[in-house]
């Protein structure tokens, strides 16, 4: 059985009968063609590898992967500097949702509480969006795990004005609770140093029509309080001039590496931006503190009057001076248009810080009381006004041993303002304004 079995297998594989003999030039040629045939597709096949090949070649390498390196200790900041519940952040967007001010196509704050959860200083330094956000709190309010993505944005906001506003110490000592002791006492000094060296701790009352009264150009003249105060008020301009350029190039930068390269220096979008702000279009359309919008205006115009009570005075004691007349001496009348502008502007200040106060109490359970960056403001403010409107009482009212230490921190207090305003709370009203500019010359504006 064995034996059939291997010559059967023997058989079925065995050499199949030759061709008969007249067959054999036709099998030849058949063979060869075959040949010929399979050996042009080869070369045709390899032609086509050749080329694959070498088209891979010439594909440009991968970029390789960018590593994101955390920075710790820029969480932490955060952390401090009143974004306490970063990290209750699970990214589900209501934030984004909530806000009706947030451009469509890059939506904040969720990608702002991811980069700071990370700790992508960089990235959020240049980010114009934490300067667009105007605070309203709409998306702490909302969110479902009480990350408070308001507060946050507002950390990272007041932590990115060392990087614009030169020196950064200033921003960071006028930041740090610990440090208002000495940052309160250099406007003191130098008030102090100026009254000292140009004017005198111990004035006469006046003379002539003003005879028996006080008089605060006694204490320190026009000309002393033009030189001082204008000194560090251009220095402010100044510094803030810069830290628009350093802000534009880093949000450029910015935009290149997401893809969205901008040109141009947004000189074209300032007047747009101005008209925007002053009907302060983008607080109508909070929800949660809508209320904000009213207080704030009164607040910006009455620095707007201030200011022209300012202008207005220099030019009733200066410009007659160009023509050889002679300006007119403070104190002022009362109907005079510096006495006007002055006024105004005090009782819009009182009713806007009022008003703000008010509201911080009134919106505390769903936004919180606000961070010391916006109180230390508040405060100063309540000081300037109250400093001002008591310098003019106790002036009226002859009271010489409480005007004049009232006007001393008065001044000490606009000083302050003036020095400190490119790295406080202050510093929002140019960089806000810059990252509106930038928003509008990038064409991802949201229309309000």
């Amino acid at each position: 059985m064995a034996d059939e079995s291997v010559e059967n297998k023997e058989e079925s594989t065995g050499a199949p009968e030759a061709a008969p003999e007249e067959n054999a030039p036709a099998a030849e040629t058949g063979s060869t063609a075959a040949v010929a045939t399979a050996e042009a597709e080869g070369a045709e096949a390899a032609a086509e590898a050749e080329g694959t090949v070498a088209e891979e070649a010439a594909e440009p390498a991968v970029a390789p992967a960018k590593m994101i390196q955390p920075d710790i200790g820029f969480v932490r900041e955060v952390i401090g500097a009143g974004g306490t519940d970063l990290k209750k952040c699970f990214q589900c967007a209501t934030c984004s949702v909530v806000c009706n001010i947030t451009p469509d196509d890059h939506p904040f704050p969720r990608k702002e509480m991811i980069w700071a959860q990370w700790g992508l200083k960089e990235k959020l330094v240049a980010d114009p969006d934490i300067w667009l956000c105007h605070q309203c709190n709409d998306c702490t309010a909302q969110c479902p795990r009480d990350a408070k993505p308001g507060r946050v944005m507002q950390a990272v906001a007041k932590m990115s004005i060392p990087s614009l506003s030169k020196p950064g110490f200033l921003a960071k000592g006028i930041g740090n609770p610990s440090m208002i002791a000495i940052m309160t006492a250099l406007p003191l000094i130098i008030v102090g140093l100026a009254v000292g060296l140009l004017g005198s701790f111990n004035p006469q009352r006046g003379e002539g029509e003003h005879a028996g009264q006080i008089v605060y150009g006694q204490f320190l003249g026009h000309w002393p309080i033009v030189d001082v105060f204008s000194t560090f008020f251009v220095l402010s301009i100044i510094i803030f001039l810069l830290g628009i350029r350093n802000y534009w190039v880093m949000m450029k930068k910015h935009a290149s590496e997401e893809g969205s390269p901008v040109s141009g220096s947004g000189m074209a979008q300032v007047g747009p931006v101005i008209g925007e702000i002053a009907a302060h279009k983008r607080f109508g359309k909070c929800d949660e503190t809508k209320d904000r919008k009213v207080s704030h205006l009164f607040i910006l115009y009455a620095f707007v009057l201030l200011f022209l009570a300012t202008v207005t005075s220099t030019i009733y004691t200066d410009f007659p001076l160009l023509w050889g007349g002679h300006g007119t001496e403070s104190p002022y009348p009362t109907l005079s248009l510096v006495k006007l502008f002055g006024y105004s502007g005090a009782i819009a200040a009182v009713i806007g810080i009022g008003l703000i106060t008010i509201n911080r109490f009134k919106h505390q359970a769903k936004v919180g009381l606000g961070s010391y960056f916006d109180w230390q403001l508040i405060v100063m403010i309540i000081v300037l006004m109250l400093t001002g409107i008591g310098s003019a009482a106790f002036r009226l009212a002859n009271i010489g041993v409480l005007a004049y230490p009232t006007y001393f921190i008065h001044l000490s207090t606009v000083m302050f303002l003036f020095i400190y305003a490119p790295f406080s709370k202050m510093a929002h009203m140019v960089y806000r304004a810059t990252a509106m500019a930038f928003a509008r010359t990038a064409g991802r504006d949201t229309p309000m």
